[in-house]
């Protein structure tokens, strides 16, 4: 009975905007029923507060693949070894953070996809955080690589990984960027372009494509993700002290980055581009939700703290340590 109602509501409340919106240039206005949008003529804000799936792609799978076809029509994922061309002074940097051979072929076709961004010349900087270096002699020759070693007990410290590819970073515009994420061959390009517009922090994506692991045929799409994939000016990126390293382990990082950035002010978040995510399995950690320690931090503590008092702290960490 709770799959018909789903089916039934669906059909009533989603499938008549799905109609309308499952198009070339109009997909990036689809939503769920409780939820609204704000445009700025070329892309949208969702006003709802947290990450949200699209129902109808859960309900009714072929409407989530021909939502993914119709979007990466309109924005192409290549594949390709080596960019076309190599420079020592990129306009834009991807910053990656990694460990483990288990996430190694995502990172690959993740760079691959990279590898095929046109219209911006890009370099990508790795780094691997881990006991030992393990994947230096498996990454393409045009990666910049660099290993931060921890003991093996210490958990993944995302924050750390960024921070220390920023530093790295030759390019005037950072990527803060997940090894498992494929990215739109014109992402670089539309980054400049927005930079170009004003901006200084980031976030283009709309939807999120979350493949399954046997079925092609089904997908999740995720919007309002904060994170996997946002830049900054360089300059932007230091002037809000960083990303904050005492997040260890997984989840908040990203909220507090972004709270910075909104306070800082010149903020994009007005997304358009589609992106794809390729399956693993969830880490432990996301599947205690808010209760994971990073998570509680950012909720139970830094919340209540004023953005520009913790713009200020991270300022004088990062001085002390010069």
């Amino acid at each position: 009975m709770t799959s018909i109602r789903h089916r039934l509501g669906a059909l009533v409340y989603d499938v008549p905007r799905f109609a309308l919106t499952a198009h070339h240039g109009r997909w990036i206005r689809m939503r769920n029923r409780n939820e609204h949008i704000e445009s700025n003529g070329r892309g949208v804000r969702c006003d709802w507060q947290f990450t949200s799936d699209l129902h109808i792609a859960k309900v009714y799978p072929s409407a989530g693949t021909r939502m993914m076809r119709v979007a990466l029509e309109d924005w192409p994922i290549g594949r390709t070894e080596t960019p076309p061309s190599a420079s020592n002074t990129p306009d834009v940097s991807f910053v990656i953070g990694h460990r483990g051979m288990a996430r190694l072929p995502h990172l690959l076709e993740c760079l691959r996809s990279i590898a095929a961004s046109e219209a911006a010349s890009i370099e990508c900087v790795v780094i691997e955080q881990s006991p030992e270096s393990e994947i230096r002699a498996r990454l393409p020759s045009w990666v910049r690589y660099e290993h931060t070693p921890v003991a093996p007990d210490y958990p993944y410290n995302r924050a750390w990984t960024l921070n220390a590819g920023v530093q790295l970073a030759r390019g005037r515009v950072v990527v803060l960027h997940d090894n498992d994420m494929l990215v739109p061959q014109r992402y670089a390009a539309e980054l400049l372009a927005r930079v170009a517009d004003g901006a200084r922090f980031l976030d283009l994506k709309r939807f999120t494509f979350y493949l399954s692991e046997n079925d092609p045929r089904r997908v999740t799409i995720v919007q309002n993700l904060r994170g996997a994939s946002i830049a900054a000016t360089r300059d932007a990126y230091w002037e809000i002290g960083g990303f904050d390293e005492e997040f260890v382990g997984w989840g908040g990082e990203d909220n507090d980055f972004w709270d910075r950035a909104e306070a800082a002010g010149g903020v994009d978040d007005f997304g358009y581009l589609p992106f794809v995510h390729l399956f693993h399995a969830p880490q432990p950690e996301k599947l205690e939700g808010r209760a994971a320690p990073a998570v509680k931090r950012y909720h139970e503590q830094l919340a209540e703290v004023p953005a520009v008092e913790r713009i200020r702290r991270l300022r004088e960490q990062r001085a002390k340590r010069r």
